[in-house]
C-alpha cells in the first residue's frame, strides 16, 4: 500500500513537474522562470528506481507540459485535448532516460560532462518531432519563452529558436548537477558559465542587420463581432470603416487580419470592387485575407486581372490577396500548413467523431502548393512574404520567404475564439523570435488582437494592439539588408543534436556487443602428450 501511494504522489509530481515550464510563456511571461522550470521534473527524474518508471515520469511530465503549453485550446477540444496530450507526450520518454542515465546515482566528472550536452540533445529531440504539423506544430518550444529577451533573441539569428532551447535546458542541467551531485560542480559550473560566456559573445560581436530604409505600414484590427448570419459583412464593414480613416496618412501597406473577408473576390465582384475604391481612398494597396470556398472552373471576368482567372480545383480556402486601386493584383498565397482539428481532421474516416465533442472542423480547408512573394506598388525592389495564422510557428515557412528575397515578413491571424485565454499573446510573441531569426521585420495582423510588429532584431515597435481595441494604427517599420547565420546555415543545432545522439546510440551499441561476446577458450596448462611410434 505504501509503495503504491508513494508511485501515485510520484506520478502527479510528474504531471505538474511537466506543467510548470507553461508560467514562461505568455500571458504570465515570466521569461526568467524558464532557466530554473525545469529543474523539478528532472530532480525528479534522476530518482526514478527504474528505467520503466523514467520513462512512466517523462510521459506524464510531457502530458503535462502539453496540457498547460495549450489549456487554451480546451473549449474547442473538450476532452479530447487529453488523449491528444498524452498521445504527444510519448515523445519525452527518451529525454526522460536520457535523465536518469546521466544524472541520476552520483555521476563522475565524465558522466556529467556529458549530460551537459547529451540531455539539452534529448530535450530538442522531443521539440523537433512534436513540431510536425499533424502533432500540432512548433508551438509552445522552450526556447520561445525568450521572445522579449534582447540577448536570446541574438541567440535566435545564430541557430533558430532551437539554439535557445539547447541552452535553457543546459542551464537547468547544470542547475540539477549543483543542488543533486555536489562531486559534480565544477563541469555544472563550466557549463552554466559557458552557456553564458556564449550568449555574451553572439550579444557583444555578432553584427546586427543593416538598415535599409522603412515602411509604413498600417495594422486594421477590427475587434469582436457577434456570431449571426451578417458577421462576416460586418466585419468587413468594420474594416472597411477603419481603414477608410487612414485617408492622409501617407501609408505604403494595409494589412487585415485572417478571414477579414468572407467571400472569394472572384465570385464576389462587389467585394473586390470596394477594396479597390478603398485603395484609391487610401492610396495604399491592401493585403487582406479571403476564408471562403473557391468556385471551380472559369469565373466571369470582372475588373482587375486576377478576377478573370481560371480556378481550377474549389473547395475553402484560407488565402491572402494583395488588392490595389484596380482590384486584385493578382498575388494571391493559399495558406499551405492547416491547423490540425481546427482547418482538418487528420485521418477522418477515424477521427472525425471530434467533431461531436468540440469545435473541430465541420470539412477540411484546401492547402496551397507553395509560398508566394508579392512585390509591393509603388515601392520597387520590395517584395513582402505572407503567412497566415498558425504558419507563424514555423521557423522553416518564415526562413524559406527570406531566403527568396522578403524584406517584410506578415502574419493574418485570427485568435477571436480564445480572445480570453493565453492564446493571442502567445500567437504574438512567436513574430518576434521569426523576425529575430530571419532580420527581417515581421508584422503579426489580427481581427481581435494581440497584433503586433517586431523590427528586424526582434525588437517591438509601437505598442501594441490589446484584445480590447477596435482601431488602425500605423507603424514606421525598418527593413534590413543581408542575411543572418540562420537564414545561412537553417536549423544546425538540430542536425548537431541528431549526430550527438546517433553516436551517443553507436557507442552503447558497440559497448553492448562487447559485453555479449563470449569469453575466449582458456590456453592448456599442459603440453600435449606425445604418441610413441613404432
Amino acid at each position: 500500500m505504501v509503495v503504491k501511494r508513494i508511485r501515485y504522489r510520484r506520478a502527479a509530481a510528474a504531471v505538474a513537474a511537466g506543467a510548470l515550464p507553461c508560467l514562461a510563456f505568455p500571458a504570465p511571461a515570466l521569461w526568467w522562470f524558464a532557466y530554473v522550470a525545469l529543474v523539478p521534473w528532472m530532480l525528479l527524474l534522476r530518482s526514478a528506481p527504474t528505467g520503466r518508471r523514467a520513462a512512466l515520469e517523462g510521459w506524464l511530465g510531457g502530458a503535462g507540459f502539453i496540457v498547460g503549453v495549450h489549456h487554451w485550446l480546451l473549449p474547442s477540444l473538450h476532452v479530447f485535448l487529453l488523449p491528444l496530450a498524452a498521445l504527444v507526450g510519448l515523445l519525452w520518454i527518451p529525454w526522460a532516460l536520457l535523465v536518469r542515465e546521466f544524472l541520476g546515482g552520483v555521476p563522475d566528472p565524465g558522466r556529467a560532462t556529458a549530460a551537459l550536452f547529451l540531455v539539452p540533445a534529448g530535450w530538442l529531440l522531443s521539440e523537433l518531432a512534436r513540431s510536425w504539423q499533424g502533432l500540432g506544430g512548433p508551438w509552445g518550444l522552450l526556447g520561445a519563452s525568450q521572445w522579449q529577451v534582447p540577448p536570446a533573441l541574438r541567440l535566435a539569428s545564430v541557430g533558430g529558436v532551437w539554439l535557445v532551447s539547447l541552452l535553457l535546458v543546459a542551464v537547468n542541467c547544470g542547475l540539477v548537477l549543483l543542488i543533486a551531485v555536489p562531486a559534480a560542480r565544477v563541469p555544472a559550473v563550466a557549463g552554466v558559465t559557458g552557456c553564458v560566456v556564449l550568449t555574451g559573445a553572439v550579444w557583444l560581436w555578432l553584427p546586427r542587420p543593416e538598415a535599409s530604409g522603412a515602411l509604413r505600414v498600417a495594422v486594421v484590427q477590427p475587434g469582436l463581432v457577434a456570431d449571426g448570419p451578417d458577421s462576416t459583412e460586418q466585419r468587413f464593414a468594420a474594416g472597411e470603416r477603419l481603414t477608410r480613416a487612414l485617408a492622409g496618412q501617407r501609408v505604403d501597406l494595409v494589412v487585415w487580419g485572417e478571414s477579414s473577408v468572407g467571400g472569394d473576390l472572384a465570385a464576389r465582384p462587389d467585394l473586390a470592387g470596394r477594396l479597390a475604391a478603398l485603395s484609391a481612398e487610401v492610396g495604399a494597396p491592401l493585403l487582406v485575407n479571403v476564408d471562403a470556398r473557391r468556385p471551380a472552373g472559369p469565373v466571369p471576368a470582372a475588373p482587375g486581372p486576377a478576377l478573370a482567372a481560371a480556378l481550377p480545383e474549389g473547395g475553402i480556402y484560407k488565402s491572402s490577396v494583395l488588392v490595389g486601386p484596380h482590384g486584385p493584383t493578382g498575388d494571391r498565397y493559399d495558406k499551405m500548413r492547416l491547423v490540425p482539428f481546427g482547418e482538418y481532421i487528420p485521418a477522418r474516416s477515424l477521427l472525425g467523431w471530434a467533431t461531436s465533442v468540440g469545435k473541430a472542423a465541420g470539412e477540411d480547408r484546401r492547402h496551397g502548393a507553395e509560398p508566394v512573394l508579392m512585390n509591393l506598388p509603388g515601392r520597387p525592389g520590395v517584395r513582402i512574404g505572407p503567412l497566415v495564422c498558425f504558419e507563424s510557428a514555423f521557423p522553416d515557412m518564415s526562413r524559406r520567404l527570406t531566403r527568396d528575397g522578403a524584406a517584410l515578413l506578415i502574419a493574418q491571424s485570427a485568435t477571436s475564439s480564445f480572445q480570453r485565454s493565453w492564446a493571442p499573446a502567445q500567437h504574438a510573441s512567436l513574430a518576434a523570435l521569426r523576425a529575430a531569426e530571419d532580420g527581417r521585420p515581421m508584422v503579426h495582423a489580427t481581427l481581435t488582437g494581440i497584433s503586433a510588429v517586431y523590427g528586424p532584431s526582434g525588437e517591438r515597435i509601437g505598442p501594441a494592439l490589446p484584445t480590447s481595441a477596435r482601431t488602425a494604427r500605423v507603424y514606421e517599420v525598418p527593413l534590413a539588408r543581408g542575411s543572418t547565420y540562420y537564414v545561412r546555415f537553417g536549423d544546425w543545432p538540430v542536425g548537431a543534436c541528431l549526430a550527438l545522439l546517433a553516436a551517443y546510440c553507436a557507442a552503447e551499441g558497440a559497448r553492448s556487443v562487447g559485453l555479449r561476446k563470449p569469453a575466449p577458450a582458456p590456453e592448456p596448462t599442459t603440453p600435449p602428450a606425445r604418441t610413441a611410434r613404432g
